[in-house]
């Protein structure tokens, strides 16, 4: 198995958009680095594949979610800081301390320039 290939059951996740080739492919690369921070704390043994699959349906089933699923990796990464904040490894406040601060600095960074934390003129 190469690198490259997904080891993880997290890969078999509910609706997880799919390459013809049954590879995940993911909207933008935030979305990838969301799936591998998950599958490492998974491996870690931060939470079971049972947790995390009722974490994510559960977010997944929320009111108001896009039609078109264009949404999931936003349900994604709700359920990880759900899982970070009930494991007590992150606190709510800070994790959206953070979006907000990214957020700011999405807005501050030149078009074609990389988005960085640093870029947050509050920060």
């Amino acid at each position: 198995m190469s690198q490259c290939e997904t080891r993880s059951p997290l890969a078999q996740s509910p609706h997880l958009p799919k390459s013809v080739d049954g590879e995940p492919v993911f909207p933008e690369p935030w979305a990838a680095e969301a799936f591998a921070m998950t599958v490492h704390l998974h491996e870690r043994g931060l939470f079971t594949w049972s947790e995390w699959a009722e974490t994510l349906s559960r977010e997944l089933h929320q009111p108001g979610r896009a039609e078109d699923g264009s949404d999931y990796f936003d349900c994604w990464v709700s359920a990880l800081s759900a899982i970070l904040v009930l494991r007590g490894v992150a606190d709510a406040d800070m994790i959206l301390d953070l979006q907000k601060s990214w957020q700011r600095a999405a807005e501050a960074t030149p078009h074609g320039k990389p988005i960085e934390l640093a870029n947050d003129p509050l920060r």
